[in-house]
């Protein structure tokens, strides 16, 4: 029996998607589901669901909830994460508030930037401490890691834990091909593509559409014209895409993570002193607070939905875990983009660096496929990530507070808008509102 731990599992909705995809795998009709949170509420609504998913899929699965980490955690075989730690409040809230009163202004502050920074923190010693739980209670259980910044996450995990196998999943890559394949009106089951870099600032290299008699054509002319023309549509949350389709004119490339996200990655879209840029680009400032603020207003409009007597709708999503699992136990092969360390996989980044590329997942787990050179001025702009990155690591492993500055100061965005002063006395700010949520900091 396929043992399947969710940690996070109070994350209601993300766990269904997950729990469905494993449940309309003919495979897994009785696996074991145990599900994991420190909300004992939100738990029990989400046991209820992932009951509520078995009964309208027909299987019989074995689902247990706990408020003990280890005990949902011994003989796993896969271990789904899926955490936020410090919740919107308080967490969020600071990575929002002080630096707004230093000018400096975030859209959803979770990957990079000095959100992401504080972010990786606070995350990476509960991340240890799971992956820590892991070595006694599961040892070669691989842990599906869905928790941001990700590639922080991963590089850290991979340096502090190397004996625990740890796969970082995203659904960028699969979601912008299904977003540009809706731009370009083509079926989504007919684009074909390569993707790689590092975890939302990757690129596709192909983006073709393959015609019934087998011939590929070539999308990238296409997607130039819709760029030059701005004629494409917002994302899911009602975002515009300017920020994409500009870089692809910049760039040649299309990236893979949303405009909101990467115009705070980067020091050319979000200035304090060029209200004009926001304007032009229509960049959505705190829309991550605001989302947060309008997903609690729902909730409990949701929970009500979910728990009803009205059958479940099950539908597979686009997150990669249950095919991952699924080949992983079956041996059937399947392709798909995972973050874990470089190693020599793109030959222009860092070997240490947390890359996000194609694998190959069968019996023997999930194997990086080489990607070899990429272009020079993306691998030049990934390095830009790679080094707050790399600087974050160094600070949770020494515990010396210096690298926090040192991150803060090389972050693209935040370098562009703060002086030195304003960098070290924003990072101190930072760190004494969120207190006992991060480690010490010598």
């Amino acid at each position: 029996m396929t043992r399947i731990c969710f940690i996070g599992a109070g994350s209601t909705v993300f766990m269904r998607n997950i729990v469905t995809d494993i449940m309309l795998d003919e495979t897994f009709k009785s696996c074991h589901i145990a599900l994991h949170d420190i909300d004992a509420e939100r738990l029990k609504v989400s046991e209820a669901v992932a009951r509520k998913i078995a009964a309208s899929t027909d299987c019989q699965p074995t689902i247990v909830s706990t408020l003990d980490r280890r005990e949902a955690l011994i003989g796993a075989d896969f271990v789904i994460v899926m955490i936020q730690v410090g919740g919107y409040r308080p967490s969020t809230v600071i990575d929002f508030d002080i630096p707004r009163k230093f000018g400096l202004r975030q859209t959803i502050a979770d990957t990079l930037g000095i959100g992401g920074i504080m972010r990786g923190l606070r995350t990476v010693p509960v991340l240890g401490d799971i992956a820590g739980d892991m070595a006694e209670c599961c040892p070669d259980a691989i842990m599906l890691q869905y928790v941001n910044p990700m590639a922080i996450n991963c590089m850290a995990l991979a340096r502090m834990m190397p004996e625990i196998t740890v796969i970082g999943l995203c659904h960028s890559v699969q979601g912008t091909a299904l977003e540009l394949a809706r731009d370009l009106g083509e079926d989504p089951s007919a684009i074909r593509y390569h993707c790689a870099g590092i975890n939302h600032v990757a690129f596709y290299d192909r983006f073709e559409k393959q015609h019934a008699d087998g011939t590929r054509e070539d999308l990238y002319p296409r997607l130039h014209a819709l760029a030059a023309a701005r004629s494409y549509a917002s994302n899911e949350h009602g975002c515009a895409n300017h920020v994409r389709y500009e870089m692809l004119q910049r760039l040649g490339y299309f990236l893979t993570e949303s405009s909101e996200h990467f115009a705070e990655y980067v020091p050319w879209f979000i200035k304090r002193d060029r209200p004009d840029l926001i304007e032009k680009f229509e960049i959505p400032l705190d829309a991550y607070p605001a989302r947060c603020e309008a997903l609690a207003a729902d909730w409990e409009a949701q929970k009500r939905a979910l728990l009803s007597d009205e059958k479940l709708v099950c539908e597979r999503s686009q997150e990669y875990a249950a095919r991952i699992i699924h080949a992983v136990v079956t041996g059937e092969e399947t392709v798909i983009n995972a973050n874990l360390p470089n190693a020599g996989c793109i030959a222009n980044l860092p070997s240490d660096a947390c890359v996000e590329v194609p694998c190959l997942v069968d019996h023997n787990g999930i194997s990086p496929i080489q990607v070899g050179r990429i272009p020079p001025h993306l691998a030049a702009l990934m390095q830009t990530q790679i080094n707050v990155q790399t600087l974050v690591v160094e600070a949770l492993v020494t515990g010396k507070r210096e690298h926090v500055y040192h991150a803060a100061m090389l972050d693209p965005h935040t370098g562009a808008e703060l002086s030195l002063d304003e960098i070290w006395q924003l990072v101190d700010a930072l760190i004494e509102a969120h207190g006992d949520w991060l480690p010490p900091l010598a």
